[in-house]
């Protein structure tokens, strides 16, 4: 009887503690309703199980792992810069990707060195399918002696330090995805080519295109103005005043898909780096991500927006001009779909024939630095990897013949 009375003014005093707490700093489960149930980064992942495991089959929970570990970056070095970081980033164990190339691959490419159409077996559609690598004349790769791009060892995951200003306000090196840089060297700009980058922001890929120290005429475009400002910020982190102002770049806001409307049979090479559902980034941020509930109309709407910005960059390629199609999703329906319809649509409703570019004399001699998929119908792709965790990266080069 003692022992319960006890108990009783033990919890009659606990709850007279109580009302001296501040209401604020009581936290009970029931109360934390901003908590979203369903977070965008737990349904991407639902999404991407449910999808993946059929596309990837037994390869999707190694790709699975890679995903939802950090990811490895690149340095792209700035050569308007006069900070010595090659010779920095070199004494860290940093190699540049560009130079570590396959060997086999390298004393291969005198075979390669012809232009032609490419060899394969073309399906109903009319789209040129791949055959085996032996014996083919493939297109010989154009790459810029001037990119350089360092990444760590396979296997090494050391992050790199943030970039620093030299004594002209210019930072040494961009940070990226260094699989990101393989459609720019895809692309293979040449000296006095015309160049528009259709989807161009946040800014990656048009700092490397301007890398290439080649270009008569850049054009870069997006369609968000917001992102075209913070494109614009890039910029000048990067490059001197006087190359900004220069005729020869235009930075442009306008509906990409509208593009074949407005500069028509103009462009030597055109990049469509369309929006899609990022897959890494759907995986580790709820900002801003694609699987929010509220962007579920976006999500659902990307393949028809892809067809469209990728029919734009086609009408806006001249005759003979090539385009590169890239995304930075495993996704089969945003990749190869998406290049298939295209290459439809351009035959039937403008007239237009266009040729599917073999890359793999890309793949293989990066192979070394990059994972990539085997036997994809279409493109080529960087699949992530625990040693080599970059990507993921779908890119297709499409030629114009007519």
């Amino acid at each position: 009887m003692a022992l319960l009375l006890d108990t009783r003014l033990l919890l009659r005093k606990v709850k007279d503690l109580r009302c001296f707490i501040p209401r604020r700093n009581r936290v009970k489960e029931k109360w934390a309703v901003t908590r979203t149930k369903h977070p965008p980064t737990s349904l991407a992942l639902q999404h991407f199980d449910a999808i993946y495991s059929n596309q990837l089959g037994p390869q999707w929970p190694s790709v699975r792992a890679a995903l939802l570990s950090e990811r490895k970056y690149g340095a792209l070095l700035n050569n308007f810069s006069h900070d010595p970081v090659l010779t920095e980033l070199e004494d860290l164990g940093c190699r540049d990707f560009l130079t570590d190339t396959d060997t086999e691959v390298s004393a291969a490419q005198p075979d390669m060195e012809q232009e032609s159409e490419v060899a394969g077996v073309e399906d109903a559609s009319g789209i040129s399918k791949k055959s085996g690598i032996d014996g083919q004349q493939l297109s010989p790769l154009h790459l810029s002696p001037h990119i350089k791009c360092l990444v760590f060892p396979r296997g090494d995951i050391t992050r790199f330090k943030p970039a620093r200003p030299d004594v002209c306000g210019l930072l040494g090196y961009y940070l990226m995805d260094a699989a990101s840089l393989l459609p720019c060297l895809a692309l293979g700009v040449q000296e006095g080519h015309n160049v528009l980058d259709l989807c161009a922001a946040p800014g990656g890929k048009t700092l490397a295109l301007l890398q290439t120290e080649s270009i008569a005429y850049l054009c870069v475009n997006d369609a968000s103005v917001s992102r075209t400002m913070r494109l614009r910020k890039v910029l000048t982190s990067y490059f001197p005043k006087l190359l900004l102002a220069d005729e020869k770049l235009r930075i442009t806001s306008f509906d990409g898909t509208k593009w074949g409307e407005i500069e028509r049979n103009t462009f030597d090479r055109v990049l469509v780096d369309v929006p899609c559902t990022t897959d890494r980034h759907s995986l580790m941020e709820d900002d801003n991500n694609i699987f929010s509930k509220i962007r579920t109309g976006e999500r659902r709407r990307l393949p028809q927006l892809q067809l469209e910005l990728l029919m734009a960059g086609i009408e806006a390629a001249c005759p003979s001009g090539e385009i590169l199609y890239s995304t930075c999703t495993l996704s089969h329906i945003q990749n190869q779909s998406v290049v298939e319809q295209a290459i439809v649509l351009a035959r039937e409703n403008h007239g237009i024939q266009v040729q599917v570019v073999d890359l793999r004399p890309l793949t293989h001699m990066f192979r070394k630095t990059f994972h990539f998929a085997a036997d994809l119908h279409l493109g080529e792709m960087v699949v992530p990897h625990m040693a080599a965790n970059f990507g993921p990266i779908y890119m297709c080069k499409l030629r114009r013949l007519t």
